[in-house]
């Protein structure tokens, strides 16, 4: 390989970024308490439909505007839609890194008829 090719950058690690994320938010948060936590999962819903929005503008479904978002778009906007839910789960349990991983070893189990290799920790 040569010395001279760019290298991509080292990937965050997930959970510590959402750790810090979610001290940052509940640093800004302007509604506290229960609220704070159900507001906090109902940003989930407005992530989602922005995904639709980006699909319908990138495939120029809505005749009056036309194509309007990139497969880029739809794919930033899937991610934002993964990062919110992570930052919900936070929010709902500082465990979330383990409820998660158990969730994702059922669903593959099921799914796939097997117990994969666990999730980097």
């Amino acid at each position: 390989m040569d010395d001279h090719t760019p290298q991509p950058p080292p990937s965050p690690d997930l959970w510590a970024t959402v750790d810090t994320l979610s001290e940052w938010l509940d640093t800004h948060r302007p509604v506290e308490g229960r609220e704070g936590v159900l507001l906090r999962i109902l940003k989930l819903s407005e992530e989602v439909g922005e995904v639709s929005e980006a699909v319908i503008g990138a495939t120029g479904q809505n005749p009056r505007k036309g194509v309007t978002h990139t497969w880029d778009d739809v794919q930033s906007e899937l991610c934002d839609v993964v990062i919110t839910a992570l930052l919900a789960l936070r929010t709902l349990t500082p465990e979330a890194r383990e409820v998660f991983g158990r969730h994702l070893e059922r669903v593959a189990k099921r799914s796939l008829g097997t117990t994969r290799a666990p999730l980097d920790r």
